[in-house]
């Protein structure tokens, strides 16, 4: 009873630490030595109160072998007077002590007092929504079947067999408790595709537990089940509300609410004669009206690139004819011609790529969108990202050169923006997308140096599975490349933006995420990147 009451107390700091840990995967690997540390005090906390029952079971011992032992005839036994004290001080103070004793409490308090030590470093209950969410993200655009989540698979249904989207090298499986929490964000969202879907399998689970609770979870078999049996009512599956009410109803007979549902269900299914199954639909996206192409794009992860059905596309050594790239030219991957996308292959080392996630590290923030005037976090970008500003001499310097030489571009600020790193979260993603602004009170005009003109991207990490860069309406997408950099023009040669490279950051499904940004701005490239009168071009 004691341990569920730290559970209560621990959850409820949970709910009010700040956090958006789930928005970047560096802070959920630092929740790692977080939770070492948290062990390391439970550890603690246990070894003392191991202590203490040894010492109640000495006490037990004790007692039980005086009644064993001297008690059996008690007249002769309190005759002694030395027995007939010890039996009254016991009785008084000992017993007093043992069960009054604040020693439980003290070891309990050191262990919250550990806790508090920590709690700013703790996930809220935001980054708990979040991650489910994440969850819910990837189970759709990988069409992946959350019966093989639960067992630590990825896997879809193909020619109706289950196939392996990726076998990861480490997993865990889930728990009717960790099924529960899924299902009841999406419920609490009134998103009930997917809260059925989740609730399903938490009562699954929960019912082969065969109802054994454990002290660290939130929810029940009973809980699965009320959260279940609405859901399946609002999806309009009421002959099965009815039924997991029912059930519910047997584990709790008393239960007002639910009686007074099963009424409810039982007048619907009169009135309405046989149950017609409607089946589960996924809700449609009032925002997001490519979403099918989206994550068809996604769950290809770059197959249907067309090197070897197109001629004009190709790959060699790129010098652009600057004396700079003649000792070490660039490996170029011609990608697409419509829109003109390249990979720069090995732009990078592996050790300027760690430097630059090491600048990153301490100003790292939630990546934001514009929205009108201004910019604002948002659900279809999860991420965070840092500004990095650079000397010549400087990392970030070498890089801005060296992005300069490939492109021809004037790159320095504030003809090029300062470098933007990002790394992803949980299910970390960027719905379909236009670098370049498309309204004039957009807030990438703040610079007054014209339009975003192109888009330079480096793959700061590798990323096992998921991570993509779709391009929406020109049908290819191109899997994340450690060390290289892709580069396309967002404007056509006349000013005007090329809905071609309408784009998306797919979201991870195994991996570390990084990349750097350059944006490269119109204003400083007039003898570089000529602009047109031509409304063709």
């Amino acid at each position: 009873m004691k341990f569920c009451v730290l559970v209560c107390f621990l959850s409820g700091l949970l709910s009010v630490v700040g956090g958006e840990m789930y928005t970047s995967l560096l802070n959920v690997k630092q929740a790692i030595s977080v939770e070492r540390k948290l062990i390391d005090y439970l550890r603690t906390y246990i070894d003392h109160e191991l202590d203490r029952l040894e010492d109640i079971k000495r006490f037990y011992a004790k007692v039980s072998d005086l009644h064993t032992e001297l008690y059996k005839g008690p007249a002769v036994a309190m005759a002694n007077p030395l027995v007939a004290f010890t039996l009254i001080k016991r009785l008084h103070s000992e017993w007093l002590n043992v069960v009054y004793s604040n020693e439980a409490l003290e070891n309990l308090q050191a262990l919250r007092s550990s806790y508090e030590e920590e709690e700013a470093d703790l996930p809220n209950m935001e980054d708990l929504q979040g991650a489910a969410k994440g969850l819910m993200r990837l189970q759709d655009v990988y069409a992946l079947q959350i019966s093989s989540l639960v067992r630590g698979r990825f896997q879809r249904i193909t020619n109706g067999e289950s196939v392996d989207v990726y076998m990861p090298a480490v997993s865990v499986q889930l728990s009717g408790d960790d099924c529960f929490l899924v299902g009841k964000v999406a419920y609490e969202e009134e998103d009930y595709y997917h809260s059925v879907q989740w609730l399903e399998e938490s009562v699954h689970l929960f019912r082969g537990a065969r109802e054994e609770w454990s002290p660290e979870n939130e929810g029940t078999l009973e809980d699965a089940l009320d959260h279940l049996a609405f859901s399946h009512f609002k999806t309009g599956n009421v002959s099965y509300a009815l039924s997991l009410s029912q059930e519910l109803l047997h584990h709790n007979p008393m239960n007002g609410r639910v009686l007074q549902n099963v009424k409810k269900y039982e007048k619907l299914l009169v009135a309405a004669g046989p149950p017609r199954g409607t089946g589960l639909r996924r809700p449609s996206s009032s925002y997001l009206r490519t979403r099918d192409t989206y994550e068809r794009l996604c769950r290809t992860q770059g197959s249907q690139r067309r090197h070897f059905t197109n001629p004009q596309l190709f790959c060699d050594y790129f010098t652009n004819n600057n004396p700079a790239l003649m000792l070490m030219p660039a490996r170029r991957e011609l990608v697409s011609l419509q829109p003109y996308v390249v990979l720069y292959h090995d732009f990078v080392t592996d050790t300027e790529a760690e430097d630059i996630k090491s600048l990153a590290h301490p100003g790292l923030r939630r990546s934001v969108v514009a929205a009108g005037e201004k910019q604002a976090t948002a659900d279809y970008r999860i991420s965070k990202s840092a500004w990095l500003k650079g000397s010549a001499q400087s990392i970030v310097g070498k890089l801005d050169q060296r992005i300069s030489l490939l492109t021809g571009l004037n790159v320095k600020h504030p003809y090029g923006e300062y470098l933007q790193v990002v790394n992803y979260g949980i299910g970390g993603h960027y719905e379909p997308h236009f670098d370049h602004a498309t309204s004039p009170s957009s807030p990438v005009f703040k610079l007054k140096t014209g339009n975003r003109v192109a888009t330079f991207m480096i793959y700061l990490s590798p990323v096992e599975a998921g991570g993509s860069t779709a391009f929406i309406y020109a049908n290819f997408s191109v899997p994340v490349v450690e060390k290289a950099a892709i580069f396309w023009w967002n404007l056509h040669r006349n000013g005007e933006g090329d809905d071609d490279t309408l784009h998306a950051g797919c979201p991870v499904l195994i991996g570390d995420k990084w990349v750097a940004n350059k944006w490269i701005h119109e204003y400083g490239q007039e003898f570089q990147h000529r602009c047109s009168l031509n409304p063709q071009e």
